[in-house]
């Protein structure tokens, strides 16, 4: 069997190379190339192209970018014409693999989207190209089928990553021990993101908001967990406080244990509620994106376990509403007001039982394979 995965960013690369050391286990002898990051690579792809080669930032930088990137497509599709896959799997990065993915299909080579990208939010008048670009969607998220069908659009629920591997990891007493904490303190996550924008919108404010709990509370600890790549020099104002630890995020065993926690928007959230932490969302960005944001993502809530439950499971304060004063008075709620925590517990409970333990890489082997028979 031979199968070309291809992802583009780091979180892309971790998850196709779960599914490429599912593929491995199924199919020993089986041939994986593909667009590749290091994850991809040490799980056994051959890299036709390096992941790096389609990262940019910014306007500006994605029009200095397009001649690589376009480079990287020509490559792929002559090596694709040349030695053609039995199938081909893209993971998210939806901005470069719906245009590479029709490309692919018309040559013969069937195409499984796994993991998809989030028109139901904010872009439906995009699912034309995404039909035409791929023949099976494998998706993280339980909703989501029902709107691509409706689209005409054949996906199917594979289960979710982070379902997955947050039901597993160190204990308390473990992750304290790693993070180099007492349990016997109250312990505040915060989690700023991880994308420079991200930063700096968020760094500084949290930073004020530690002064202020800290101040309120001397025996409060803070650890704020290091993303890979992060630049860790952009985070100094809030983990160079008193008070506040950082832990390596991606580290074998990872799992994170707070009495609440500060996140922004994001699979952070999520990865937060599945691991049963009381968590508040804020998430704030410049003036001409919330206002571009405004006018084309119609939902209600933006955190994904607001989105899955259909309520307001865990608070967001966003953009205005995401100030200091309002910061504290939330956290402070979830770090001293059981009720609170409670609450939030009994829902986080139900998100588990809605994404279930399905093996999300699983699904995709298995649909590979279907649409790879299809082929031979």
């Amino acid at each position: 069997m031979k199968v070309f995965i291809s992802a583009g960013e780091a979180s892309g690369d971790m998850h196709a190379a779960t599914v490429i050391r599912a593929l491995l286990v199924m199919y020993p002898k089986a041939e994986i190339r593909g667009i590749a990051g290091p994850a991809m690579r040490e799980a056994g792809c051959r890299a036709v192209a390096d992941m790096h080669e389609l990262n940019v930032m910014g306007v500006v930088d994605v029009l200095k970018s397009l001649p690589r990137i376009r480079d990287v497509r020509r490559r792929v599709l002559e090596h694709l014409a040349a030695d053609p896959a039995d199938v081909v799997i893209l993971v998210d990065f939806p901005g470069f693999h719906i245009n590479i993915g029709k490309f692919i299909r018309r040559m013969g080579i069937p195409v499984l989207q796994y993991i998809a990208p989030k028109l139901w939010a904010w872009g439906s008048w995009r699912a034309k190209k995404l039909r035409n670009s791929q023949d099976r969607l494998a998706s993280i998220l339980p909703f989501e089928p029902a709107w691509f069908e409706q689209h005409g659009i054949k996906a199917e629920y594979v289960g979710n990553p982070s379902a997955v591997a947050c039901r597993q990891g160190w204990s308390r007493m473990a992750f304290f021990g790693h993070a180099g904490l007492k349990d016997s303190v109250k312990v505040l996550a915060i989690l700023p993101g991880s994308r420079p924008s991200e930063l700096a919108h968020h760094v500084p404010l949290l930073a004020s908001v530690w002064q202020d709990l800290r101040a309120a509370h001397p025996d409060l600890q803070a650890l704020v967990p290091l993303a890979p790549g992060v630049d860790v020099a952009s985070l100094a104002p809030l983990t160079e406080q008193a008070g506040v630890h950082t832990i390596r995020r991606m580290q074998d065993g990872y799992r994170l244990h707070a009495d609440a926690a500060i996140a922004v928007s994001g699979t952070a959230t999520l990865e937060l509620a599945l691991w049963d932490v009381p968590t508040l969302l804020v998430y704030r960005t410049s003036v001409f994106t919330v206002f571009m944001a405004r006018r084309v993502v119609k939902l209600v809530h933006i955190g994904l376990a607001n989105l899955l439950l259909g309520r307001t499971a865990m608070p967001e304060l966003i953009q205005e509403q995401a100030d200091r004063e309002h910061i504290v008075r939330e956290i402070n709620e979830l770090l001293f007001n059981p009720d609170a925590v409670q609450k939030q517990k009994n829902d986080f409970a139900e998100l588990r039982a809605l994404l279930g333990e399905t093996d999300p890489a699983a699904g995709v082997v298995r649909l590979a394979t279907e649409l790879a028979s299809r082929k031979s």
